[in-house]
């Protein structure tokens, strides 16, 4: 019986081998590839208009303010200033894409 409780042991260990083995495999190559395929962020940065730097944020938003300022100073209907207004705030992102990222 001992010899039998021995062989089975052995066999248990054998396979504890194996499997160790097969998954320090596997540890490795998801190393290799790891270091293989490129970081790259994912998601956002945070921040509201992250591609532009601080002057041109500054710009954007006097830009906006002076629009806005003009639109309550110069239209008489306060429906019409709303709906202007709306559509300033709305515009700018498109408008801030449309002008800065344009490749030369």
């Amino acid at each position: 019986m001992s010899k039998e409780r021995a062989r089975r042991r052995a066999v248990l260990e054998a396979e504890r081998a194996e499997r160790l083995l097969k998954a320090e495999r596997r540890r490795q190559r998801r190393i290799a590839v790891r270091r293989l395929v490129p970081k790259v962020k994912v998601g956002r940065t945070g921040k509201l208009f992250a591609r532009r730097s601080r002057g041109q944020r500054s710009v954007i938003v006097l830009l906006v303010l002076l629009a806005l300022t003009l639109i309550w100073l110069l239209v008489e209907s306060v429906a019409a200033r709303i709906g202007l207004s709306a559509l300033v705030v709305v515009a700018t992102p498109a408008l801030t894409v449309l002008v800065l990222d344009r490749r030369l």
